[in-house]
Parts: structure tokens; C-alpha cells; sequence
């Protein structure tokens, strides 16, 4: 096995060696081995200043991110085999966790195959490939996949924002199989119609499932709003458990006519509107109407995707909590969540303090949320937790 090695300069591989994957183009040393000799994608060893090989991973010379490791030493070659046995590694957590093949099947750095992601609906799967090293892969890992899981189709999601800064472009392809059929996602008794192709990330939000559970059981008999509601997971769940009326919110068209077709298909279209509109007009009407919920429930995009918007983004959450709570009924619960790497699990906290106090309200925290299970959280490698939320008890003053 004779892979090209990027040095890294002396003190750069404390980080690594203590169970980061990331190698930074300022980290490497380019007098010893320049960035512009290898392609994106390229496999490497990656070696300290003193010539000792840290393991395998693969360059790219175009990204900030300048390699990714892989694999800790030199005896795993970066190859098919490497793969099959990561994701019968990933496969086997994901059975312990589910009784169906529906979840995350791989994310990324926390599974040991940086820069992909893979979720599983039943027979289908939905992978996106973020970095270089994992493009360059596509049929090696297509392949891998069908060998462990022989799918009915496998779509490449490659829509990513987060692609540009490999310097990739952005491309949805079906990978294997034959195209047709509908897609489906699975909660518990609940199913609900994904698209593949057109719909938001990989189709589905795997990483809320525990915390809808959670909701489940307050739901019963309770008015419940669900703000940017896409395909419904959250408040047609709330339906399902014997909520009394469901007002689901997206600003996507498609997205609303998707959340009624998953109400009747689950048997509660009945208890459940769909509603287009922007977030924050929508709970702006809604506290001049004088509406009142039981439960309010805030799962927005990130507002903040670059640390420098923090202030900006941490403003932003205050205030669509803040109108969150103006249009709880007394003695409402909040559920407030936020999938900011950036913003801290205090400060989005803090930000429904703060607004309590504005409104002169009382904050009860009942319930801290996290992403589920099988978007496992790698300890040393913070941008591997993302998902945070609570369930607060909004009480007057």
C-alpha cells in the first residue's frame, strides 16, 4: 500500500491523536508536501513532522479542510472493504436501536466515513456525498451498500449548499435501481410520502424522531400549532396521539399539500390544517387574531450557518420565541428547537429567558432535547452535535 503523505508542521497532529478527523490547509506543511501536488479527493497518509504516520484519509487542496482521516494507521487500506466494514459497523447500532429500517444509516465523521451521509427508508436509501473525497468514491460506496443492503434504489442527494466549498457542484442522480415507486418514512404506526429528489436535505428529519416522541405524550386532548412544519413529523405525530386540532405552518407550497396528503394518510386529516405562510408574519397574524394554542412548537432551519452571524442569529431566535409565546394559551407548553452548530444549547435557553421576561412570563424547562441516536455525537468533534431543544412550561408572571 503506497499512499503520497501530507505533513503536517510540528505540534499540528495533537488534535488528531486526540480523535479529530480534520486536518486544516494552515495545519499542513507545504514545503514537506504542497497542497497543489494532490487532486480533491486524493488518498493519503497523513504523517506528523517527525515522518510518523497518523493513518489514511484523503486531500483536498481547494477546501479549508484540507484532509480528512479515515482510517488510524496504515493497515486499512481507503477501499471497498474499508467501507462495507464501517457501514456493517453503522448497520448494526442503527438494529439495535430500531425494530424497522427506517434512520439515519450513516453520519458522517460520527461513523467513521467522513463527508457522507446515508438515511434508509425501508428499501430505498438517500446518500449525500459533501466532500471531494467521498464524490470521488460514489461508486465504491454505491456499491458497498448494495452488497450490505441490496436497496431498491439508491438516490445521490447531492444538493448540498455545503458542497461549494469543495468545489463541487450540485447534482441529484438516481445511483442504483429503477426509478418510480413512492418513498416513505416511518415513525413508530405513522407513515409518511418523502420525495427523494425534491424534498428538503435527504428527505426526511430522522434527527427529531425521539424528541417527537417525547411530545407524544402531552399532546393528548391539546391545541397544538406546529411552526415550519415541512412534511407535517411533528404535529400530525401530535394528531396521531389524540391532539384536538393541528394547525401545521411551512412556507413551501409543496410542503403543505404534503402535510395534508400525510394527514389523510394517517387517518387525522380531519384534526389537521396546513397552512403556507411565512413563519414570522403567520405568529405575528395569529397574536392579533388573539389565537391561542396549548402547545407551540418551533423547529426552524439554522439561522445561523457562519459563526459570524451569531449575534444576528441568537437575536433571531429570541424574537420567533418570543412570538411563540404570545400565542400560547396560559399554562402552554413551548417546544423550542434549533439545529445552529453555532449557537450554544445555553444561549438558545437564554433567548426564551429573556423573552419570558419580556412578555413577563415565567419559564419552566421540562424536557432538554437532542438529536436521536443514530446521529451519534463523535466527543472529539463538536460540529458532530448540532440538534438542541427544550419543552418549557410557559407560565404568567
Amino acid at each position: 500500500m503506497e499512499y503520497p503523505a501530507l505533513y503536517l508542521k510540528r505540534g499540528e497532529d495533537a488534535r488528531l491523536r486526540a480523535g479529530h478527523l480534520w486536518v486544516f490547509s494552515n495545519e499542513v506543511d507545504v514545503e514537506r508536501s504542497p497542497l497543489t501536488a494532490f487532486a480533491p479527493g486524493d488518498a493519503c497518509a497523513i504523517v506528523d513532522h517527525r515522518g510518523k504516520a497518523i493513518g489514511i484519509g484523503y486531500v483536498n487542496p481547494n477546501s479549508l479542510i484540507a484532509a480528512r482521516l479515515v482510517a488510524r494507521g496504515l493497515d486499512h487500506p481507503l477501499d471497498s472493504s474499508l467501507i462495507v466494514h464501517r457501514l456493517n459497523v453503522a448497520l448494526s447500532l442503527r438494529e439495535r436501536l430500531y425494530a424497522q429500517p427506517y434512520y439515519r444509516l450513516v453520519f458522517g465523521e460520527a461513523d467513521g466515513l467522513p463527508g457522507l451521509t446515508v438515511d434508509r427508508f425501508g428499501d430505498v436509501l438517500v446518500a449525500q456525498a459533501t466532500t471531494a473525497g467521498m464524490d470521488r468514491r460514489k461508486e465504491e460506496i454505491r456499491d458497498a451498500l448494495v452488497k450490505v443492503l441490496k436497496p431498491r434504489q439508491l438516490w445521490w442527494k447531492n444538493d448540498a449548499g455545503i458542497r461549494a466549498l469543495e468545489h463541487l457542484p450540485e447534482v441529484v442522480e438516481l445511483g442504483h435501481g429503477e426509478p418510480g415507486g413512492e418513498v416513505f418514512a416511518r415513525e413508530g404506526r405513522l407513515e409518511f410520502l418523502i420525495d427523494p429528489v425534491g424534498g428538503q436535505k435527504t428527505g426526511w428529519f430522522y434527527d427529531q424522531r425521539e424528541n417527537r416522541d417525547q411530545l407524544a405524550r402531552l399532546a393528548a386532548g391539546k391545541r397544538v400549532l406546529d411552526m415550519f412544519s415541512y412534511l407535517g413529523g411533528w404535529g400530525i405525530r401530535a394528531a396521531a396521539e389524540g391532539a384536538s386540532d393541528v394547525v401545521c405552518v411551512d412556507a413551501s407550497a409543496a410542503a403543505v399539500e404534503s402535510i395534508a396528503a400525510n394527514a389523510e394518510r394517517n387517518g387525522v386529516g380531519a384534526r389537521v390544517r396546513a397552512t403556507r405562510a411565512d413563519a414570522f408574519d403567520h405568529l405575528r397574524a395569529l397574536r392579533e387574531a388573539r389565537e391561542r394554542f396549548d402547545v407551540v412548537i418551533l423547529d426552524p432551519p439554522a439561522f445561523i450557518k457562519r459563526k459570524k452571524d451569531a449575534a444576528e442569529g441568537r437575536l433571531a431566535y429570541r424574537r420567533l420565541n418570543e412570538l411563540g409565546m404570545q400565542v400560547l394559551a396560559r399554562d402552554g407548553l413551548l417546544v423550542t428547537c434549533s439545529c445552529s452548530h453555532h449557537l450554544p444549547r445555553a444561549a438558545l435557553l437564554d433567548g426564551v429567558q429573556q423573552g419570558a421576561r419580556h412578555l413577563d412570563r415565567q419559564v419552566q424547562m421540562l424536557i432538554a432535547l437532542q438529536q436521536a441516536p443514530d446521529h451519534p455525537v463523535h466527543p472529539a468533534i463538536a460540529e458532530t452535535e448540532y440538534l438542541k431543544g427544550f419543552i418549557c412550561r410557559v407560565l404568567p408572571a
